[in-house]
């Protein structure tokens, strides 16, 4: 049995702010959410997660982010959170847990939750090395060119593992040393509790020190192994904002060539932005400063251009999206055209060869295939049919000033420019309204409606 445990309580002071550490966002999610994503890969069968600083906005990321990794799997983990009142050091976050760690069997990997490059593959080999070696404690390290700020990691003649010395504790020769220690670790979880009943505060910070548990359980005879691992990146934390921005820059280049090796033209890839669950489908090309987030889905022969930013999307094929629009929360279909200037949100969905024009705004309505508002128009709460034409400065009245009423424009209906529809109201297959109506009843098919208030004027062929 496998379990994880996430070390997220800190505040974090050297990235001077007000919220907690684990809650600053990477790739637009929180530090923590990248974490859990490779402790998923662990297939635990528990997960704990010590808080402290922000608990309830660290549970509610570690919750939402496991709803989104669990989605189609049959087993997931079970969550668990565990609160460190005050922060006395990591030795102190392992020992808040122990009533939920006492009993278990097996083996606990405990990970900071301020390490987001971590990969899974990583920990898989971390456990395996555990298990053959036969190890009570297993200890994650790297060696650096520059290891200010972390424990360094002191070996006897034969490299076996002798202490771990944090910064603040050490001598000049101690300090010379680059191998260490990344606050990455596999315990057999019954040494690791007894371990901790012999922690102390004698060190500098008058903390207790989850690194001074090996020492402590290679004195009562048990194995520690150590896992020097080559790749530097991987394991660094995030301390300062500098470093956030540097991983910034690292993942998002990551994810731009993996999308231009699967076929996607990138026009000018370093002055786009596109987050780490975004899917790109070949031959669509993004010009320079578009931005795509979230969980967005982009289908084959898009053109995303620039200064556009979208966020949980759905494109299908051969979509175009024109200059300066913003996207939320929509869906827009084969062969559609959206822009330039235009915005979709709360749940819009465009049409096969629809087209949204400059200057509109498409609010939680459908619009159907081959329907076309081109300019300066705000459709909101309403569903189009086919074939639609809605003319220039028409607006869907939707809000009553209690709540929100419905349009519904059926298929082939053309719109004079700067209609007021004021909701709820539907006009009939076929018909039309004249410039500047004020449509505040029901329009029949095949009917012509002018006017304020708008009245049918006569029935069309």
């Amino acid at each position: 049995m496998t379990d994880v445990m996430i070390l997220a309580a800190g505040l974090g002071t050297r990235m001077k702010s007000r919220r907690a550490k684990v809650l600053h966002e990477l790739a637009g999610l929180p530090l923590i959410a990248h974490v859990l994503r490779s402790a998923f890969e662990l297939a635990p069968e528990a997960i704990f997660t010590v808080v402290g600083h922000q608990a309830e906005e660290v549970e509610h990321a570690v919750n939402a982010t496991a709803t989104r990794l669990s989605n189609g799997k049959n087993v997931t983990p079970e969550l668990s959170f565990v609160l460190q009142a005050e922060q006395r050091g990591t030795g102190h976050a392992v020992m808040a847990a122990r009533n939920q760690l006492a009993g278990r069997d097996g083996q606990i990997v405990i990970l900071a939750g301020d390490a987001p490059l971590i990969e899974a593959a990583t920990l898989l080999k971390l456990v395996q090395i555990h298990r053959e070696e036969k190890n009570d404690a297993t200890m994650l390290t790297v060696l650096l060119n520059d290891p200010t700020g972390y424990g360094r990691i002191i070996r006897d003649d034969k490299g076996n593992f002798l202490r771990c010395v944090e910064q603040k504790d050490g001598s000049p020769e101690e300090l010379s040393i680059k191998e260490v220690g990344v606050s990455m670790y596999c315990f057999d979880v019954a040494p690791l509790l007894d371990a901790l009943d012999h922690l102390t505060p004698d060190n500098a910070q008058r903390e207790l020190y989850l690194t001074d548990v090996p020492k402590i359980l290679q004195a009562h005879g048990k194995r520690v192994g150590l896992l020097c691992h080559s790749n530097t990146e991987e394991l660094l934390g995030v301390n300062t904002r500098i470093e956030l921005a540097d991983l910034e820059r690292t993942l998002r280049e990551r994810k731009l060539r993996q999308l231009m090796l699967s076929g996607v033209t990138m026009l000018d890839p370093s002055t786009t932005y596109i987050q780490q669950d975004v899917e790109i489908a070949h031959d669509t090309v993004i010009h320079p400063q578009v931005i795509i987030e979230g969980s967005s889905r982009i289908g084959s022969g898009c053109t995303i251009l620039s200064w556009t930013r979208m966020k949980n999307v759905e494109l299908g094929d051969d979509v175009t999206v024109r200059n300066s629009c913003v996207i939320e929360d929509s869906v827009i279909r084969d062969g559609a055209t959206v822009g330039p200037f235009a915005r979709l949100r709360a749940g819009a969905e465009i049409g096969e060869k629809a087209g949204i024009g400059n200057f509109v705004e498409v609010k939680k309505s459908k619009i159907g295939r081959g329907t076309k508002a081109s300019h300066l128009t705000y459709l909101g709460d309403a569903t189009l049919g086919e074939r639609v034409n809605i003319g220039a400065g028409t607006v869907t009245c939707n809000y009553d000033g209690v709540r929100k009423n419905e349009t519904i424009i059926e298929d082939d209906v053309k719109i004079g420019s700067d209609t007021m529809l004021v909701a709820p109201v539907r006009v009939g297959r076929g018909s039309v309204t004249g410039a500047g109506s004020v449509v505040t009843k029901d329009v029949p098919p095949d009917s012509l409606a002018v006017g304020v208030p708008a009245v049918v004027k006569k029935k069309l062929k």
